[in-house]
């Protein structure tokens, strides 16, 4: 009731081990063209709104995020 939790799955070759503590770090990226920003900017948005974003770790194929998000809850 606190929390919406959103997780965010997907089949691809996921995230190598040595990269995975720099995901988040503005500028870094793994592909040829792309600036770097956009898992920085994802978690600086999340985190402004009281949320966190994790990298969940799997043994199979992919790459995992949780996303939690605060509910609002209007005064009535």
């Amino acid at each position: 009731e606190e929390f919406f939790i959103l997780t965010i799955d997907d089949n691809g070759k996921g995230i190598d081990e040595q990269h995975r503590e720099k995901i988040f770090e503005p500028g870094y990226t793994t592909k040829e063209k792309g600036m770097g920003i956009g898992l920085k900017l994802s978690k600086r948005f999340v985190e402004g709104i009281g949320g966190t974003i994790t990298l969940v770790n799997k043994a199979e194929k992919g790459t995992k995020f949780r996303i939690t998000i605060p509910v609002y809850k209007k005064n009535s």
